[in-house]
């Protein structure tokens, strides 16, 4: 096909982020210089979002047989757009704003490979073809091999890489081999065309083999059970703004581009496989709610607390009726707020780098007599994870239980009654260790005028947001809304 103006304006945030690439290697290729680096980074993520706002009001546009640039795409961009530009700003505080303080080795890099990241997640976001989904999540994959072990001397970060790159490469491996095997069976690899040829054949073993290859997959990419060994550890390897990133943008992309898959493919979402997903949803809630229970590293605790979130996600892509597209897109924006919030907090507590990450959870305790607007932060965070009143994460929950009602998942609906009181209580822990007496243990903490800067000023915004929508969610809702596929 040829392309036309109409898909060049479609394709405006994905051609201004490829832009920032090149111009941020070529600065780095001229002169290393952090606060540039990052300013670029910043200017070019920042001019990808206005973009997405000025083009989403277009039509949908078929860009080759790829991609497909709708307000579905749109949203997500946005939201991969926004997480970045919160974790490169972390980053910045993280790595140290003055040269001979904070981060020993070379920083430019970190701010190159976000970006690289964030481009494969945008291609993702839009893909409706297995070769673009695996293009895309590829190129989100790779760079964060190199983020999770950027802090190079530190051996639990080295660790956590060669983890993330070895199971990451297996996962792929996975997805490849269902790939073609679907490819097989169907004789076409875009989502719709696979759902038309599988709509009489899922039952075959050929199709049932492919589908269960290429969820082995994603559910690794998700950190679902049994595919969440990774988790814990890496989170806790990976320094604060790359664990941040990869919590948010990264899982953002994947569940975005699984939703579309089961959408756009109804053969695929119904008999064995809504089985099977149900006992994925059904062990993730549990496992990753009663091991966060004995967790006494921040990092950990929501490594394990994200696998049992995207537990309750797969009860609305399980539904796939109703409010079940706007239920995941509610509760996505939800857990990007909070989770930004929550590893934004142990960022500026290591701010600048010394070393290791203020992530145990007795470096928090007493916090509130030391950094009480921090404090105020951590605890709404925790607050929102919970699902409590008057938090975006209450809104978020609320219509999971909506959409699993409409569609009589008991079962389902029962477990995640179950797995939100297990949370309710290790969230609590976190809250209540904040307010004890201080031991005079704590390593780290943050600086005195962290809410003066630009990491801090961000931290405040997402903590704004986290509230704001917990009382007034009807813009989100409206947004959210107008991005149904």
């Amino acid at each position: 096909m040829q392309l036309t103006t109409q898909h060049l304006i479609a394709l405006l945030p994905l051609l201004i982020l490829s832009a920032t690439v090149l111009l941020v290697m070529l600065a780095i290729a001229w002169r290393r210089h952090h606060a540039l680096t990052y300013l670029l980074s910043l200017a070019g993520l920042g001019a990808a979002l206005v973009s997405v706002v000025a083009v989403a009001g277009g039509d949908a546009q078929q860009v080759t047989s790829l991609l497909k640039v709708d307000r579905f795409a749109y949203f997500y961009m946005a939201l991969l757009l926004i997480a970045t530009i919160a974790c490169v700003t972390l980053a910045h505080a993280y790595l140290g704003e003055r040269e001979g303080q904070g981060f020993p080795g070379n920083r430019e890099e970190l701010y190159l490979l976000m970006l690289l990241a964030t481009l494969g997640g945008m291609v993702l976001v839009c893909a409706e073809h297995l070769a673009a989904l695996f293009i895309g999540l590829e190129l989100l994959s790779v760079p964060v091999y190199g983020l999770v072990a950027y802090a190079f001397f530190n051996k639990r970060s080295l660790e956590a890489g060669i983890k993330y790159m070895v199971l990451s490469a297996a996962g792929s491996a996975f997805l490849l081999f269902g790939m073609a095997l679907l490819y097989a069976e169907a004789g076409s690899l875009a989502f719709a065309s696979i759902g038309i040829a599988l709509e009489n054949g899922l039952s075959s073993p050929l199709a049932q083999m492919g589908t269960g290859m290429m969820l082995v997959g994603l559910a690794f990419k998700l950190s679902l059970v049994p595919f969440h060994l990774w988790t814990p550890d890496v989170y806790e390897g990976a320094p604060a703004p790359v664990a941040a990133f990869l919590a948010t943008a990264a899982k953002i992309a994947v569940f975005a581009v699984l939703l579309r898959l089961y959408q756009l493919s109804p053969a695929t979402a119904g008999g064995w496989l809504a089985g099977v997903l149900s006992a994925i949803a059904v062990a993730s809630i549990l496992l990753g709610n009663l091991l966060a229970l004995l967790q006494n590293n921040l990092k950990r605790l929501l490594g394990y607390s994200s696998i049992a979130h995207f537990g309750y996600l797969l009860i609305a892509l399980i539904a796939s009726k109703g409010l079940a597209e706007e239920a995941v897109g509610v509760y996505l924006v939800t857990y990007v707020l909070t989770s930004l919030g929550a590893f934004g907090v142990i960022t500026l507590m290591s701010t600048p780098y010394n070393g290791r990450d203020a992530d145990a959870l007795y470096e928090y305790r007493g916090l509130f007599w030391r950094r009480p607007y921090l404090t105020a932060v951590l605890a709404l965070m925790m607050l929102s994870l919970a699902g409590i009143p008057l938090t975006a994460g209450f809104i978020g929950k609320f219509y999971i239980i909506t959409v699993g009602v409409q569609a009589e998942l008991w079962w389902l609906l029962g477990t995640l009654v179950l797995g939100s009181a297990i949370g309710v209580f290790y969230y609590l822990r976190v809250m209540v260790t904040l307010f004890l007496v201080e031991p005079k243990l704590h390593h780290h903490d943050a600086p005195f005028n962290w809410g003066q800067r630009a990491g801090g000023v961000m931290l405040m915004m997402v903590a704004f947001f986290a509230f704001f929508f917990g009382v007034y969610p009807q813009p989100l809702l409206s947004l959210v809304q107008q991005a149904a596929l």
